[in-house]
């Protein structure tokens, strides 16, 4: 299992456009057959702030969403209603075990 956290800063005056693009990526991320689950996910003091949180079964899991038809239409359209790049962050899920998935 891969659990991948990635934080973005959007621009004031794009968090709504931001939102759309990111709720119809989400969607189409679940139907990934190697996608677990995928929250999308905004700060409470700061509206401009997000987290994403992507499940994957595996590492090509993650892999096959990256090549998914999705994923750069979507990469590709919020990247310029960002602050700065995007950051992600690679974790292993250490509890509860696997058998809760």
């Amino acid at each position: 299992m891969l659990v991948v956290h990635v934080e973005v800063h959007v621009k004031p005056d794009c968090v709504e456009a931001f939102k759309q693009a990111t709720r119809l990526n989400a969607r189409l991320s679940l139907l990934e057959l190697g996608v677990l689950h995928f929250d999308v996910l905004q700060q409470q003091d700061d509206l401009t702030r997000f987290v994403l949180v992507e499940i994957y079964r595996d590492a090509g899991a993650a892999d096959a969403h990256k090549e998914s038809a999705h994923y750069p239409v979507w990469r590709d359209l919020v990247a310029p209603m960002m602050v700065e790049p995007r950051q992600s962050v690679k974790l292993n899920k250490i509890f509860p075990d696997d058998s809760n998935w």
